[in-house]
């Protein structure tokens, strides 16, 4: 169990003006996986000042830093200025894998839930 750099770059969103997917949008996540890729609740209480999360975006205004956090069954992407926008919850996030390839699906704070591919994964 470890500490895991973890990108996320935007998957193909066609409803949402991504037919493509866009490598310049996304997140950088340092999540506490177990050996499996799945996020470990105990790592996380034992190193949450290190499980951070930035936001990427061409846009400086879109562009935000915080860290993932766990509240009862499910976790959230917080953010600590009002700015930033409201936490963002990923779906299922406890139950996903966090290896490269997979997919997550993250309710923004415009209120759209967009897709997001894992596209590296490293230890930290």
């Amino acid at each position: 169990m470890s500490l895991t750099r973890v990108i996320l770059r935007l998957g193909r969103n066609p409803d949402a003006g991504f037919p493509e997917g866009d490598d310049n949008h996304g997140y950088v996540v340092v999540a506490p996986l177990d050996k499996d890729g799945h996020l470990d609740l105990e790592l996380w209480r034992a190193h949450r000042a290190q499980c951070t999360v930035d936001r990427f975006s061409p846009d400086d205004a879109e562009k935000a830093d915080g860290w993932l956090t766990h509240r009862g069954s499910h976790w959230f992407f917080h953010y600590d200025e009002e700015h930033e926008g409201p936490d963002e919850p990923v779906f299922r996030l406890g139950d996903h894998l966090m290896r490269v390839g997979e997919y997550l699906t993250i309710h923004e704070a415009d209120g759209d839930d967009l897709t997001y591919k894992i596209t590296e994964a490293q230890k930290v």
